[in-house]
């Protein structure tokens, strides 16, 4: 029983803050790219409009786990630019980030009704104020339901970068395995699986609950968000 205490140690004190971090930074990264990458892709002029499809298309087309790849090692024996590890899979997995989340505030953007600008256009607003006063405290709200989703996926995208070293949740896992399985054989390893495992779906109820919460207190009756974007 000590073992299974000394393991769950372990992963809360060693691994799960830096899961913590690594998903938290990589949501911010997606927001701070993605949000004026949807943005140009609604009320940008035609080749912006391209450069921007283009840009989410590649990001969401190549696997999380060879972007990572192409940022830590293709970087450096290529051009001999060497990141650190956690540098590296920040990157990689916000660059991607951004690429879904630009998709999730353009369809959050599209939603609001042509009806609105027009109002807003005819009272004497700029297109630029009607954008910044109208359709986007609505987008924000309405992007809640599927950022819901991007948050599940970014915080199980966390374990990919422990192929690099990243002393992340599943990495520290293996290394409490590695070195139990050493010293008491292997019949410990799936009860140390299933406490990493449990670590996730926790920090994924929690946090799929605390934006709920969020967006049943900022739900604007009768929209929804049309185009949602699949993982």
């Amino acid at each position: 029983m000590s073992t299974i205490w000394q393991s769950l140690y372990l992963l809360v004190a060693k691994g799960l803050p830096t899961t913590i971090l690594l998903t938290l930074a990589l949501l911010g990264m997606g927001i701070l790219l993605g949000f004026p990458i949807a943005f140009l892709q609604v009320y940008g002029y035609r080749p912006i409009r391209w450069f921007c499809r283009g840009y989410e298309q590649v990001f969401r087309g190549i696997p999380a786990l060879v972007l990572i790849l192409l940022f830590h090692s293709g970087l450096s024996r290529s051009f001999g630019i060497l990141l650190p590890p956690f540098v590296s899979g920040l990157i990689a997995l916000g660059l991607r980030s951004s690429a879904y989340q630009s998709q999730i505030f353009r369809g959050a953007i599209q939603s609001v009704s042509e009806g609105q600008m027009l109002a807003a256009r005819s009272v004497g607003m700029s297109k630029l104020q009607a954008v910044w006063r109208i359709v986007l405290p609505q987008a924000f709200r309405l992007s809640i339901p599927p950022w819901t989703n991007e948050y599940s996926s970014v915080l199980k995208d966390t374990s990919l970068v422990s192929a690099i070293g990243v002393l992340e949740l599943l990495k520290q896992t293996t290394l409490i395995f590695t070195r139990v399985q050493f010293i008491h054989g292997s019949r410990w390893i799936l009860v140390i699986l299933i406490l990493a495992a449990l670590i996730y779906w926790v920090l994924t109820y929690f946090g799929n609950a605390g934006l709920g919460f969020l967006e049943n207190r900022m739900r604007i009756p009768g929209f929804e968000v049309k185009g949602q974007v699949e993982r």
